[in-house]
């Protein structure tokens, strides 16, 4: 499986590590084309914004250089850069194109063993068990069915580690991940949002009804397990959407899941960015940016009005208490 890669751009020092050698095997029918860095590879920065679903296309094998562990205070202590950055899929609001523009294709990084023996130095020195966000640059669930990092990471934790590890994700391949021995210290997040806007705005990724069943067989696996309502898009028939997808939850939410599991819910934040590479890009797209509800927040940035925000978090927090009122809301931000 090539996930439709049409070519690989490679560092070339990433041959002389173990999954550099496997990635080369894996996609020897693809052009290799040596880069010096993967940060900065010309023909991609420079492209126009309507090729960015091209760009999609690449694969940037490199190595992590920068380890630079950021404090947070929701379901982690800790974000930490890991295996990968961008991602495979097109989710039309995408934080990551604010970071990295265009460029928010998929990244591997082979020095998976130099950086999860810094996450366990980490862990060892910290006076009370932390817990550690590897999945804020990319979605690790699409990375291993290329790399198989999960296994590794979560079996290797498991084992030698006091705290947790935790990511998020938006795909429902929890299969190989299944019969992992975890020991309980990889707390598992799926991201849910009304079919209407997975169709329409997050592109590539999979569709709810095999995120609710790849999150109740994590349950039933084990895993702790989590669900995110984020991004909340306000389109104009948000209550709709979202009361629909609330009932849905909880009528196929395994009982695991309901009685065990947490809740986190994110509102959109959009960027100049992106709106002018979804202009280009898919110019039959929705239209995410609302000049009537939403506000500059930041260089760039807009999110919804405050009294908008209030008004949603009040519908989302009722129709949760009633639907789903075992679940904790840890946070809506």
């Amino acid at each position: 499986m090539n996930m439709g890669f049409d070519a690989v751009y490679y560092e070339p020092d990433v041959l002389n590590y173990q999954l550099g050698q496997m990635l080369y095997h894996k996609y020897a029918n693809l052009p290799w084309r040596q880069i010096e860095n993967h940060n900065r590879i010309a023909e991609m920065t420079s492209a126009h914004n309507r090729d960015f679903p091209k760009l999609k296309s690449h694969l940037i094998i490199g190595t992590r250089k920068t380890h630079r562990y950021v404090p947070n205070h929701k379901v982690s202590d800790w974000l930490v850069p890991y295996t990968s950055s961008g991602c495979r899929a097109m989710c039309l609001y995408c934080y990551l194109v604010c970071n990295y523009n265009k460029c928010a294709y998929l990244r591997l990084f082979v020095n998976r063993e130099q950086m999860l023996d810094r996450l366990l130095k980490k862990d060892a020195v910290a006076q009370v068990p932390q817990t550690f966000e590897i999945g804020s640059n990319s979605d690790l669930l699409l990375e291993n069915t290329i790399t198989d990092n999960l296994r590794y990471t979560i079996e290797r934790f498991g084992r030698e580690a006091r705290g947790r590890l935790t990511f998020p994700t938006k795909f429902d391949m929890v299969t190989p991940l299944l019969n992992l021995d975890h020991r309980g210290k990889t707390i598992f997040r799926m991201s849910m949002n009304p079919q209407e806007i997975i169709s329409r705005v997050e592109l590539g990724t999979s569709l709810l009804s095999a995120r609710i069943h790849a999150l109740n067989e994590m349950a039933a696996a084990g895993y702790p397990v989590g669900l995110l309502i984020a991004p909340v898009i306000l389109l104009p028939n948000w209550k709709y959407l979202y009361g629909e997808l609330i009932d849905r939850l909880a009528d196929e939410l395994s009982v695991k899941v309901i009685e065990n599991g947490f809740i986190e819910i994110i509102l959109m934040t959009y960027s100049f960015v992106q709106n002018a590479i979804n202009t280009e890009a898919f110019p039959n797209a929705v239209q995410l940016l609302d000049r009537e509800t939403m506000t500059g927040r930041g260089r760039g940035k807009y999110c919804y009005r405050n009294d908008i925000r209030g008004e949603a978090e009040s519908f989302l927090r009722e129709k949760l208490s009633r639907r789903l009122g075992t679940m904790p809301i840890l946070y809506i931000s």
